[in-house]
């Protein structure tokens, strides 16, 4: 490719000083086609290298078909494909856990529950259970509140002023602490109750 000279410029009867203007400009152009031209022709490599890409896909792909086997790259591509499914549902089911944690936990609040008790409390609740409505919202949340309201009577804060309290361990002669298993299938509310306040009283000593 040749250039713009300003010796041809002054064949011209241009003078030095527009013929300098002309020539800065010249080199500008001609550096931008040489940059589109070396971008046209990356382009044209990648899709080259895309083309041979494709192209071993579908010989692959014959190959498979003719001997009875399963297209390696396709192997490669559903493995690949399950891999980030895997792992989108496990964001997913994380993100929903952490939702139903939340809601429950608003839930134990605006039951009455007092606020040192319900990080226990949560520990031991059926979250998993918990559903959204259409707008993201709980549903049978009074109903849900009422249960916490029967199952946690005793972790309730209340304004009204007490006397001193005396001792008064749970009747019986097993005072052992239940396992979260044993107290579940309780049926008495009053006995599931008890077993419950002495279940996370233990788990949160020196907590």
């Amino acid at each position: 490719m040749s250039t713009l000279s300003k010796k041809f410029l002054a064949g011209l009867g241009i003078d030095d000083d527009k013929a300098d203007l002309i020539c800065e400009r010249h080199k500008e152009v001609l550096n931008e086609i040489i940059t589109e031209r070396d971008e046209f022709k990356e382009k044209a490599e990648k899709y080259d290298d895309a083309q041979t890409q494709l192209n071993k896909y579908k010989e692959a792909e014959k190959e498979a078909e003719k001997n009875g086997e399963k297209n390696p790259y396709k192997v490669k591509y559903d493995a690949l494909k399950e891999e980030f499914e895997n792992y989108k549902n496990d964001i997913s089911a994380k993100e929903t856990k952490s939702k139903k944690e939340s809601a429950y936990r608003q839930l134990l609040k605006d039951a009455g529950i007092s606020e040192k008790r319900i990080d226990a409390v949560l520990k031991v609740s059926d979250i998993d259970s918990i559903e959204f409505d259409a707008e993201g919202k709980v549903k049978d949340a009074d109903k849900i509140k009422t249960s916490i309201k029967e199952e946690w009577s005793d972790f309730i804060q209340t304004t009204q002023t007490k006397g001193a309290s005396v001792p008064n361990p749970p009747s019986g002669s097993n005072n052992a602490v239940k396992s979260r298993e044993e107290i579940l299938k309780i049926k008495d509310t009053a006995e599931r109750q008890e077993a419950w306040k002495s279940y996370i009283e233990a788990n949160n000593k020196g907590a």
